[in-house]
């Protein structure tokens, strides 16, 4: 707009100054000189307007920009208090929303223990019946087995009694002795009938067979072997010393009966559980090791005694058992100086005794019977090695018989 106005100025001057030279023709000096004065004059009305017109342009830019500053801090100012009445009302909002969901997770939290308290009550009265009814079962089943356990033991008891008395007829018949059967019947129904231990079984079974192969006179009974000690052995075999000494050498003869670690693993072997049946094959050569050791340390005391000691186990299976284990009875033979037999290995090995142990008048006499417990040795070992291979046909007649030989329980 004032570019404008300036231009028409100027044209408006350049229309006088041609007017005026119309007029003038005749005066050229005081004509250049009146343009002159003309033209310094609009000059300075041109400044003079130009300069009014930009200190009214930033007059009203200075106005318009302080107005414009204003409406922006109004602006900014409302839009503060309107974020601070925001954040004021989301804050009051999220308290609210906060107080209602804790309110709704106490309710929650004491509604789920109270249903747990009731689940929890209703799992203890179904545990109860539960047990109730599991007790009265087990008192049913008890009952039930101890009636048939009760049968089962009169048939065998009964079978065991007249296979006992067929084979002491036998016995009877081929050995003509009245008096020694009798006392062994005497002793076999005192075992069959319980009133011995299972400790007293051993011994009166390993008593009934060095009476019947030995003479009274060629063992002794309770005897203390050991000097200083008062540990009695059951049975030591009397032996003929050095001819020079003419004392008796004893050997020791005792009988053990782990049949709680036997049991066990003959139940194992029921099952068919290998780490079981490892377990418990332990546990029974740790049981004959012990008794090896107390048969070592209780009444062998060389030259008193015999340098090694025999542990009679009175039972085949048992006795198979132990021969099987790899390595077991030369353990024993070697660290504990004993020899393990059976009821079978024993009668061999007393046979042989008895023929080797014979009073000869010369030392080489004597000579000669210390050597003869080589091949005994051997003999005994070879017969060992034999059992396991009948001890599947055996095991159930010796379980069965160590059934009956057990006191009933109560």
């Amino acid at each position: 707009m004032e570019i404008l106005s300036l231009i028409l100025i100027m044209v408006l001057l350049m229309l006088q100054l041609f007017l005026l030279s119309q007029a003038q023709n005749s005066h050229p000096d005081r004509m250049a000189q009146a343009i002159r004065d003309i033209l310094q004059q609009e000059l300075k009305s041109n400044r003079e307007e130009l300069s009014t017109a930009l200190r009214d342009n930033r007059t009203e830019l200075s106005l318009g920009l302080d107005r414009m500053t204003q409406r922006l801090e109004e602006k900014l100012s409302t839009i503060h208090e309107t974020s601070i009445k925001d954040a004021r009302a989301n804050r009051d909002e999220l308290s609210k929303s906060m107080a209602y969901f804790q309110e709704a997770f106490s309710r929650n939290i004491t509604s789920f223990n109270d249903l747990q308290k009731q689940k929890f009550q209703e799992m203890a009265l179904r545990q109860d019946e539960m047990l109730k009814s599991t007790e009265s079962k087990l008192d049913k089943m008890r009952e039930t087995v101890d009636e048939k356990l009760h049968k089962t033991l009169e048939d065998r008891l009964g079978q065991s009694f007249k296979l006992v008395s067929e084979r002491l007829e036998a016995v009877q018949k081929g050995l003509g002795e009245m008096q020694s059967l009798a006392n062994g019947v005497g002793d076999l129904k005192k075992v069959l009938s319980n009133v011995k231990t299972r400790g007293a079984l051993g011994e009166i079974q390993l008593g009934n067979i060095l009476e019947q192969i030995m003479a009274p006179e060629q063992y002794a009974t309770n005897l203390s072997t050991k000097k200083g000690s008062a540990d009695l052995v059951e049975f030591a075999i009397k032996l003929p010393g050095r001819e020079d000494s003419g004392e008796t050498v004893y050997l020791p003869i005792d009988a053990k009966f782990p049949q709680e670690d036997y049991l066990r693993l003959q139940a194992a072997f029921e099952t068919g559980e290998k780490a079981l049946v490892e377990t418990e094959t332990k546990k029974l050569v740790q049981a004959i090791k012990k008794s090896a050791r107390d048969i070592r340390d209780k009444y062998i005391d060389p030259p008193h005694t015999t340098d090694f000691g025999i542990l009679f186990l009175p039972v085949e299976g048992l006795y198979a058992e132990v021969v099987r284990q790899p390595g077991l009875l030369m353990l024993l033979q070697r660290d504990y100086k004993i020899i393990v037999t059976g009821p079978t290995t024993l009668a061999a090995m007393l046979n042989s005794l008895q023929m080797a142990s014979k009073p000869s008048p010369s030392k080489s006499a004597a000579v000669k019977s210390g050597k003869s417990w080589a091949p005994l040795k051997q003999n005994f070992q070879n017969s060992g090695k034999s059992w396991p291979r009948h001890e599947k046909k055996s095991g159930k007649q010796i379980k069965s018989w160590i059934l009956w030989s057990v006191p009933e329980p109560k």
